[in-house]
């Protein structure tokens, strides 16, 4: 039997979080996992849930609220606490707050030559709201960038060595460098937060890359696709999601990439995890693509990141995370 393998995952207690972690323990035998969730009943949910579809299956849950730094140093130190070495660290917990849709763009759209385009990525569809968390950072920075790399940073020790390490993001088809500015990495100028965030993560798992792969720590994103999942139903109502789906169905003679499911989202994911991290591209993003008849598959698509923004995006990062970091050790 090949030694035991440790999987992390952040937001591992529902959506394609969830489905990524009875996946895992279905791909990888013996493998223990650590659900890194923001709630606790929701994850001893979860560890109930995949407890029953794997008997003996070695799971543990750790509280971990990316969008507080406080919670992420606490965590990570847990996570140290329980295991030497991690194998696969995925940092899947995001959010994507929107106050509401703009319908005449959604018709426009899907009536243009856009609409593949408008499907992918919901640009322009929807107005997103950000906030300022108690550490007076914007949210969705903190969430989807800033609290994973605070994790990468306080982990560093329990990745890579003597086996590889596999840091998997989930980013998104809408991650976009038009809404990305590395002088205002929280994007606090600007409307479109998520879609800042998510470019800010592949262009950090680029920096990670150029730093870490001599330790045998290899990083990479993916773009799970449109999937039906909390933050989509968040947007909009069931009814809404379910009364179209059967367009999004047709839709994929024409958009390969509405992915509907989870279990279809997680595709890429999963797939990277079985890769030899050494031989993929580390500037290419791995996306999943769907047939018309609803099988999923992996398509890498390359990103066009300056290594001027590589450089800058990390070292902003590192200084903020030293100075929470100086800040936390103050408090003890």
């Amino acid at each position: 039997m090949s030694p035991a393998k440790v999987a992390v995952v952040t937001g591992g207690n529902s959506g394609i979080g969830l489905t990524l972690a009875e996946r895992l323990l279905t791909a990888h035998q013996n493998l223990q996992l650590c659900l890194a969730c923001r709630n606790q009943s929701r994850a001893e949910a979860a560890k109930r849930s995949l407890e029953l579809s794997h008997p003996g299956a070695k799971i543990s849950i750790v509280i971990l609220d990316t969008s507080n730094v406080n919670s992420v140093f606490q965590a990570a130190a847990k996570i140290k606490e329980k295991y030497d070495k991690i194998d696969y660290l995925f940092m899947n917990a995001g959010i994507m707050p929107v106050s509401r849709v703009h319908w005449k763009k959604v018709f426009t759209s899907i009536l243009s030559r856009d609409c593949a385009h408008a499907l992918s990525t919901g640009e322009g569809l929807l107005q997103h709201v950000d906030e300022t968390t108690s550490d007076g950072l914007k949210k969705v920075f903190a969430t989807n960038l800033f609290g994973h790399f605070i994790l990468v940073r306080e982990l560093e020790d329990c990745l890579g060595g003597d086996t590889t390490t596999q840091i998997i993001w989930t980013s998104s088809k809408s991650a976009s460098d038009k809404y990305f500015h590395v002088e205002d990495m929280q994007h606090v100028i600007g409307t479109e937060p998520y879609s800042s965030s998510k470019y800010g993560t592949d262009v950090l798992s680029v920096a990670i890359n150029e730093r870490l792969n001599k330790k045998g720590v290899y990083s990479h994103t993916v773009s799970p696709g449109l999937v039906m999942s909390g933050m989509t139903y968040g947007i909009l109502s069931d009814w809404f999601w379910t009364l179209i789906i059967p367009f999004l169905l047709l839709m994929r003679l024409i958009v390969s990439t509405l992915s509907i499911n989870t279990y279809n989202g997680s595709e890429p994911l999963v797939w990277l995890s079985k890769q030899k991290a050494e031989s993929l591209d580390p500037r290419s993003k791995y996306c999943c693509h769907v047939t018309f008849w609803g099988i999923p598959y992996v398509q890498p698509a390359k990103m066009d990141i300056s290594d001027e923004d590589v450089n800058q995006l990390y070292n902003q990062l590192e200084d903020l995370y030293l100075t929470f970091k100086e800040k936390t050790k103050q408090h003890k």
